[in-house]
């Protein structure tokens, strides 16, 4: 399974290099989606939201109809080519996409394992935790999911970055053994 991230800038270049199954776009309402020809006219989930925690000041918060859609729409990816996951700047609501995307097509993986992949892939992800909180209900989760990306999470260093670098999350048996000699 193979799930790449990345930011907006990236995206033209990405699914030329990747030739993905699909895409998902998590972007600010006021934003325009790429525009990725007919081939991905029903392979394309466009979603608008901030990335925030709150509605706060007018600002529109992920709900529990975006992860709806999202979970539905990632569901159907047969995993033949990669799924692509971009956001603005690549950090926090794609990574958080990326992540609900391999616990949705790796139940049986602990959301820790995934959680400390994704942390490996990238440091600069930071996952939306309001993201994470609502695909962790709906998907029955009980917390599993939030838990290990705060665990993940802790002390992490805050860097100041524009936009983070495409990043892809595989997982698989191999990677796996990695994580957990590691730990």
């Amino acid at each position: 399974m193979k799930i790449v991230v990345c930011p907006l800038s990236q995206v033209q270049q990405m699914v030329g290099m990747h030739r993905p199954e699909c895409v998902v776009s998590l972007l600010d309402p006021e934003s325009a989606f790429p525009e990725l020809g007919a081939a991905y006219r029903d392979r394309h989930l466009r979603l608008h939201f901030h990335d925030v925690y709150d509605c706060a000041g007018g600002l529109v918060a992920p709900c529990a109809e975006h992860v709806q859609q999202l979970v539905e729409f990632v569901s159907s990816w047969t995993r033949s080519a990669p799924i692509l996951i971009h956001c603005r700047a690549g950090i926090s609501r794609s990574s958080a996409a990326g992540f609900i995307s391999a616990c949705l097509h790796d139940p049986e993986l602990a959301e820790l394992t995934i959680a400390r992949s994704l942390r490996n892939a990238s440091r600069l992800a930071r996952p939306n935790e309001l993201l994470i909180r609502l695909a962790d209900a709906a998907m029955g989760r009980n917390g599993r999911m939030l838990e290990a990306i705060q665990e993940t999470g802790r002390d992490l260093i805050w860097e100041a970055a524009e936009e983070n670098s495409p990043f892809e999350l595989s997982i698989s048996a191999r990677s796996v053994r990695l994580l957990q000699r590691r730990s």
